[in-house]
């Protein structure tokens, strides 16, 4: 398996000094105000849609404690129904974003995403196995969530037990890559043996991903881990400019590799885990923003981090906004955003080689 490094023949100080250049603050601000507009955007829009004007009142009128004013229907749709999905449509686009970036700070390959050590193929396999025997809907999340922490754990100790001393990143890319066809298998399985007119749409609609039946649980569910896993990563995101320099760099510079790379393949799978149960599996995510937002702000993950939840969490609200408004009946959210990362991603891989260098 070839590894795409475009930093070989740099000096890991010139390295350094190229990764550490910030960028105008103006971006930064322009990035941060992104997911409050689409935040202010995703409350009007909708099959049942909120004037601007009134949307302003309202939440006015929420925060001075006023008395309601507007139909109850009106309050029950904004505040138990597309409050709830904007707030995890956000946390879970900045998790796969946020969990993508880091990935690939580690592994030294642009082409990484979030599912790589097979998080995404267990969780989907724990969703398929709780809707084949008829778990609750959070049974559903939970088993997803379990089963992607499960087959992660399994790919790390699996590959430390056959790395032994050779290339470890390597043997752990390659063994994420086996367990990942072994849940995808195991959930291939189950898929052939639901009853398929009842088990078997309900599981593909899942395993395509999307923010339907999202509520308030749903977003107390995912405050948790999704708090657990930013926290280690944003504390320890400098240091991922020192993994990405190389192993024995690092380990020059006072890292200790193998500690730090745990923590952060633990913290971006708990992210990852946590939202593939929240929305199912969403795909190209973690792979394209993270490469959009380098394009923009550099390769330095002091500010990449950042940017990069920034963006992610901009660009799957917008997705959705696209999936329940512009289409009759509500695309699942897998569905676009393979369809919209795919072009855009052989376009980033065109024009943002620049990035990598």
């Amino acid at each position: 398996m070839r590894v795409l490094e475009k930093t070989a023949g740099t000096s890991p100080s010139q390295k350094f000094s190229r990764a550490n250049r910030p960028p105008k603050l103006p971006v930064m601000a322009a990035l941060a105000l992104l997911p409050i507009a689409a935040f202010l955007a995703s409350l009007a829009l909708g099959r049942f849609g909120i004037p601007l004007p009134q949307l302003v009142k309202i939440i006015i009128y929420k925060i001075l404690g006023l008395a309601q004013t507007w139909p109850d229907t009106l309050d029950k749709v904004l505040f138990n129904v597309r409050i709830p999905r904007i707030l995890c449509g956000l946390m879970v686009g900045a998790a796969l974003s946020t969990s993508g970036a880091a990935y690939q700070g580690v592994f030294k390959n642009p082409m990484v995403s979030p599912d790589i050590l097979g998080a995404s193929a267990g969780a989907g396999f724990g969703a398929a196995f709780a809707i084949l025997n008829n778990f609750s809907s959070l049974g559903i999340q939970l088993t997803a969530f379990f089963f992607g922490l499960l087959a992660v754990a399994f790919t790390y100790f699996l590959s430390s037990a056959m790395s032994r001393g050779l290339n470890a990143v390597l043997i752990l890319v390659l063994t994420g890559m086996v367990v990942q066809s072994l849940f995808s298998a195991f959930t291939s399985i189950i898929k052939y043996e639901a009853d398929p007119n009842n088990k078997l749409p309900e599981i593909t609609f899942w395993l395509m991903g999307g923010l339907t039946s999202t509520t308030q649980k749903e977003v107390m569910m995912m405050i948790i881990p999704f708090a657990i896993g930013m926290i280690p990563l944003f504390l320890l995101r400098w240091k991922i400019n020192i993994l990405s320099f190389g192993e024995e760099e690092a380990k020059g510079l006072g890292v200790d590799t193998g500690k730090m790379r745990i923590i952060i393949i633990i913290s971006s799978t708990l992210l990852t885990s946590a939202s593939i149960a929240i929305s199912g599996m969403i795909g190209w995510v973690g792979l394209i923003i993270p490469h959009l937002t380098r394009l923009i702000v550099g390769p330095n993950y002091k500010t990449l981090l950042p940017a990069s939840a920034l963006m992610g969490a901009t660009f799957l609200l917008l997705v959705d906004d696209v999936a329940r408004t512009v289409f009759v009946t509500e695309i699942p959210l897998g569905i676009l955003t393979a369809v919209l990362g795919a072009p855009f991603f052989l376009y980033l891989l065109f024009q943002g080689r620049s990035s990598w260098e």
